[in-house]
């Protein structure tokens, strides 16, 4: 994640990290505006998450993730589940996000040969 991203999230590598470690969020991704020229002041964040396959995860655990990440990126966010876009039928829509999402966070398993 370059410096220009981390200033328009307000947030550095070590926040998103700990945000993630606290959710139970595998993979978060960013797409949408805050990664072209035409970000703003006034611009939301888009972003995709994918949560460990064991949390369970309910719609009120959904919504208050989406109010911390507002609260400490200090803007509009969509929080968008990455299954709901892989499932989407709008598969111009869902190439488009998919084709321009960037990872900022991914949780890596170590695993024993």
């Amino acid at each position: 994640m370059n410096k220009e991203i981390e200033k328009r999230l307000n947030l550095t590598k070590q926040q998103i990290r700990d945000f993630c470690q606290e959710n139970n969020i595998q993979e978060l991704s960013l797409f949408g505006s805050v990664l072209r020229d035409d970000f703003n002041d006034n611009s939301d964040l888009d972003f995709l998450v994918v949560f460990k396959p064991e949390f369970q995860l309910s719609l009120m655990d959904l919504v208050d993730i989406q109010y911390q990440l507002e609260n400490l990126t200090r803007r509009k966010v969509d929080l968008i589940e990455k299954s709901s876009i892989l499932d989407s039928y709008n598969w111009l829509r869902r190439q488009h996000i998919l084709d321009t999402a960037r990872v900022i966070y991914e949780l890596r398993s170590i695993l024993s040969a």
